[in-house]
């Protein structure tokens, strides 16, 4: 048999190996663009260190909420103001973030999460920086709510990068879960890492800790992929209206007299022309629909208690224990250790609760809990042992520990799964603007006697969970929502 081909097949056989070559360049090709495709479209090859970029920010702005109360006496030493000006340094924060934290998600949608985190988390750092260079009260403030402003861009832009960082449904669970945890820690820590920064350095210190934690969050986010602009409405009207109404009720509440008449009454207008604008909107911020479920409203209520408690009483044992029983701030951060060490934890267990019972047992025995709780504190005066107000301080923590994570499936039951995202939007900031005012109302009432006001402060939390766990027992926990 002949080993050599003829001229032809050899010819013919050169031309299919000319065409392979092309036919697997054209393949490289395709394959290269279905990579740049994935990526423009937010699929990351290194979604670890996007769910690390997004984490990182979201811990931080969560951290800023709670880690100044400890402080304050420090704050307050060293720039005046009285406590009207303390509670201002609180409450400038917690309003700016929850006030515009109804407007940013749709922000993030129309300038990529991407960008919108990263801006976020530049502009948040920088204010952090004068936060600690601030030479006065007011520049601190100032400066408090530029922090508040930008954190309420980072916080729907950091859960969007996990979102796209992950394209398998388990894997993005997990990731959204592992993300909802490093904030809850973050905020349980923040008394915590007030006392020991401020011991150790300077209440500066709380301030200019964000510095290199925020630089490290922009690095990270070097190497995650840009993310597609989409069009979402802006509501300003209404946003606007609800900012100067929160603005002017906690300024009635923190600064009273005559000047608290006139912002009360202002907060009254504002609340009015808030209604009659959302319900003219077309995609209003708050839609005045979501409130006709029952279920949304018990969660709503319910979120707020809780925010009222926690924010509330870390504010009122931070400045009892340094200027009552005159504690250091190191130690007193220490004395939060036992209840910010149980919230985490608590989290995982009233998930696994409401996976098997429902949501109804959870948020019952979280609200009777933290009640108790509050009652407890109500024995506690300027000779109680250090070591029994720290143990005294756990049931409230963990009852709203053992709350939060079951009434926010109530929620996210309770409406369309196209509207989850704004139900959540509302349902957090309704909870943060708790939060302050809960610091507004605590601190007005001490400032005329403090051991009076701490107990009042303690009661009226405690009715407002009584309330709560009524509204809760004859709605809370449909079968669906256990399903």
């Amino acid at each position: 048999m002949p080993t050599d081909q003829p001229r032809g097949a050899v010819r013919i056989d050169a031309e299919k190996s000319e065409l392979r070559k092309e036919q697997d360049k054209e393949q490289d090709k395709g394959h290269d663009k279905g990579h740049d495709k994935g990526r423009k479209s937010g699929q990351s090859r290194t979604p670890a260190l996007t769910l690390t970029a997004a984490l990182l920010g979201f811990a931080l702005i969560t951290l800023d909420a709670s880690v100044v109360n400890v402080a304050l006496p420090a704050i307050g030493s060293a720039l005046g103001g009285g406590l009207s000006g303390l509670q201002w340094t609180v409450d400038a924060y917690t309003l700016a973030f929850a006030a515009l934290m109804l407007s940013t998600g749709a922000f993030a949608d129309r300038a990529g999460a991407s960008r919108a985190y990263g801006l976020g988390i530049a502009v948040f750092t920088l204010a952090s920086a004068a936060c600690g260079l601030a030479p006065t009260l007011p520049a601190l403030v100032g400066a408090r709510v530029v922090q508040g402003a930008a954190a309420a861009v980072v916080l729907p832009a950091s859960l969007s990068l996990v979102r796209q960082a992950y394209a398998d449904p388990a894997q993005r669970t997990r990731a959204v879960a592992l993300w909802g945890a490093g904030g809850s820690v973050a905020l349980a820590l923040g008394p915590v890492a007030g006392g020991a920064l401020t011991a150790a350095w300077d209440w500066r210190g709380i301030f200019f800790i964000n510095l290199p934690l925020g630089a490290a969050a922009l690095l990270l986010l070097v190497r995650a992929p840009r993310s597609e602009r989409r069009p979402a409405p802006l509501d300003l009207p209404g946003q606007l209206t609800a900012v100067v109404t929160l603005t002017a009720l906690t300024f009635a509440v923190i600064e009273g007299g005559t000047t608290g008449l006139v912002a009360f009454a202002v907060a009254l207008a504002g609340a009015v022309l808030f209604v009659r604008v959302e319900r003219r909107q077309a995609h209003p911020v708050v839609p005045p629909e979501l409130f006709r479920d029952r279920a949304v409203r018990v969660s709503v209520a319910t979120g707020v208690a809780c925010s009222v408690a926690f924010y509330g009483v870390v504010f009122l044992f931070s400045l009892f224990l340094q200027q009552v029983q005159g504690r250091s701030a190191l130690y007193t951060g220490l004395l939060f250790l036992p209840m910010s060490g149980l919230i985490g934890l608590t989290n995982v267990l009233s998930g696994k609760l409401a996976a098997r019972h429902g949501p109804r047992l959870p948020m019952l025995i979280g609200q009777a809990l933290a009640a108790a709780g509050l009652l407890g504190l109500l024995a506690v005066g300027s000779g109680t042992p250090a070591a029994v107000v720290a143990v005294l301080l756990v049931p409230m923590a963990v009852g709203c520990a053992l709350t939060v994570p079951p009434l926010t499936v109530v929620m996210m039951d309770a409406v369309p799964a196209e509207r989850a995202g704004l139900a959540a939007g509302v349902l957090n900031a309704a909870r943060q603007v708790a939060g302050g005012l809960g610091i507004a109302v605590f601190g007005a009432l001490v400032d005329g006697g403090f051991a009076a006001g701490m107990r009042a402060s303690l009661a009226l939390a405690a009715a407002l969970f009584a309330a709560t766990f009524v509204l809760s027992f004859r709605r809370a926990g449909r079968p669906a929502s256990r399903a």
